[in-house]
């Protein structure tokens, strides 16, 4: 890339002197408490108001809260806006603008300064005067001149001042529109076009610069951070794929001027709050608000570290069940065992299959007993261990000894019990017990179909037997127990655990169906 740029016009703008970086904050005697260290950040947005909650002061607060700090605002402009666009913009006096800043300031000490939607040439000269009065730390820029839905923030003569209020700032974040507009320039094209108008702007302001890639198209999203000197930090991600894009530009410039107060490091701060918007993004769609460019989901980390309700987990995975049960009861594996005509080779295929794994299973809820918090659920699990030893393999022992079958394992087996096996030492509590639940939840509600079907037809059946076994109340109450285990696991856990909890489940609950439907694939001799 050519970085010679000459040929590039630099504007000439103000060069106020002003710290270029910012040291985690201490309290000042304004705060009462000299010298401590300032656990959260008291930040100020300088912006407009939405009334959707999406973007301005509201989104500010969210992303300010979202990462521990204090949020306050003074309110520059008041829109109507929604979703789908802006209706109407109104910008109180300048002058009473200034009393709320100074009112701040007069009593708190101030962090950070996030600066975003100023309508005026006169708003901002307002702001501008009060940074130079009160220099803040960290002071970021956002020049808002474009809302999402594409309708105008900004009026007549706002440009130049903006460009002079670069000279109060620390970073400015700039779209691309943005940064062109800031230079008197035609609009990027490509990315390396982009970099070179961030370079300019950040030596012509002696400013670091944020250069988004948002609107450019293509399946990644670049970011860069451009120091005074040309220096370059590169970030990238890929696209999220989602409408609800409304103030991410106010999100993401109030989330670095908080989390800038911590780190003292531009890099760092970019990095972190670049990952969490990406996952402010990927979630929106849990909020479901309006019909156009919804917002981002700014509290997705609080939401997701919040256990679920005693039972709702459980709840969840039996709807996640709901597939994989219907197509077990439609299987012709269990329709024939029902009404006794299931060949006697598929019967003894499926025995043999569930006495290989149901040895290896007794290893796996032995395992669940070591993890267990508890001594009553090691007992359980123990219990469940002996059970499958003792009582389960010995019927598959008997009705094999009388209808004998030469099997190998089969690969459905084999599949099943390596899937447990890794959960079992490989994974974590909650998922070795969310793995093991399928074969106690969707085997007692099978049993429960085939024996009210069983019943209803018993005379001579060749199955009999067997299926009265369904009827066992114990193991209904064990499967009641293991669900109870599995819920209160969930609630104990991370939502990324519940999430592996559910990947260990889903995987199980499919392969009870294959080992459902194996002997019709696999058995010999029909």
């Amino acid at each position: 890339m050519n970085h010679n740029t000459s040929t590039v016009p630099v504007i000439a703008l103000p060069n106020t002197a002003r710290p270029n970086t910012a040291r985690p904050a201490t309290a000042s005697p304004a705060s009462g408490v000299p010298g401590t260290v300032v656990r959260h950040p008291r930040v100020l947005s300088i912006a407009g108001s939405d009334p959707s909650g999406g973007a301005g002061i509201q989104a500010d607060i969210k992303a300010i809260s979202a990462h521990g700090g204090y949020a306050m605002a003074a309110i520059t402009a008041l829109t109507a806006q929604n979703t789908r666009g802006v209706a109407d913009v109104h910008v109180p006096p300048a002058e009473f603008l200034g009393r709320q800043l100074d009112a701040l300031s007069a009593d708190i000490t101030l962090d950070a300064v996030k600066i975003g939607m100023l309508g005026t040439a006169e708003v901002i000269a307002t702001v501008g005067e009060w940074l130079a009065e009160t220099r803040p730390a960290v002071v970021v820029l956002d020049p808002v001149m474009v809302a999402t839905s594409g309708d105008s923030l900004a009026g007549e003569g706002t440009l130049e001042g903006l460009r002079g209020l670069l000279a109060q700032a620390h970073l400015v974040t700039p779209n691309l529109p943005e940064l062109a507009a800031l230079l008197g320039e035609p609009e990027a094209g490509n990315w390396e076009a982009a970099l070179q108008q961030g370079k300019v702007l950040a030596a012509s302001a002696d400013i670091h610069v944020l250069v988004k890639g948002g609107h450019l198209a293509g399946p990644e999203c670049p970011d860069a951070l451009i120091g005074p000197d040309g220096a370059m930090a590169h970030f990238s991600s890929g696209r999220v794929d989602t409408p609800n894009t409304h103030g991410t530009g106010c999100t993401l410039s109030a989330a670095l001027a908080t989390v800038q107060v911590t780190t003292g490091d531009w890099v760092l701060t970019v990095e972190r709050v670049k990952q969490w918007l990406t996952r402010a993004l990927e979630t929106s769609a849990e909020l479901v608000v309006g019909h156009g460019h919804g917002p981002v989901n700014h509290f997705h980390e609080l939401w997701e570290s919040v256990p679920p309700a005693a039972g709702a987990f459980g709840r969840e995975l039996w709807a996640d069940a709901a597939g994989p049960m219907a197509a077990i009861l439609d299987l012709d594996f269990i329709k024939d065992l029902a009404d006794g005509t299931l060949p006697e080779a598929h019967f003894a295929y499926y025995l043999a299959q569930d006495a290989m794994y149901l040895n290896a299973y007794s290893r796996v809820l032995a395992r669940a007993s070591e993890l267990a918090p508890t001594e009553e659920e090691q007992r359980f699990w123990a219990g469940g261990a002996q059970n499958c030893l003792a009582v389960e393999l010995s019927l598959h022992r008997d009705w094999l000894s009388k209808h004998p079958a030469t099997v190998e394992q089969g690969p459905v087996t084999k599949h099943y019990v390596d899937h447990l096996q890794a959960a079992a030492f490989a994974g974590s509590y909650g998922e070795v017990v969310a793995a093991v639940l399928p074969c106690y939840w969707l085997y007692a509600e099978v049993g429960r179909v085939l024996h009210a079907d069983y019943t209803s037809r018993s005379a001579g059946h060749p199955y009999g037997s067997w299926l009265e076994t369904y009827a066992d109340e114990a193991f209904a109450q064990a499967t009641e127990t293991a669900i109870s285990i599995v819920d209160a696991a969930a609630r104990r856990g991370s939502e990324q655990e519940r999430a592996r909890m559910r990947t260990a489940f889903a995987h199980s609950a499919q392969y009870e169906v294959d080992f459902f439907d194996a002997p019709r694939l696999h058995a010999v001799g029909d």
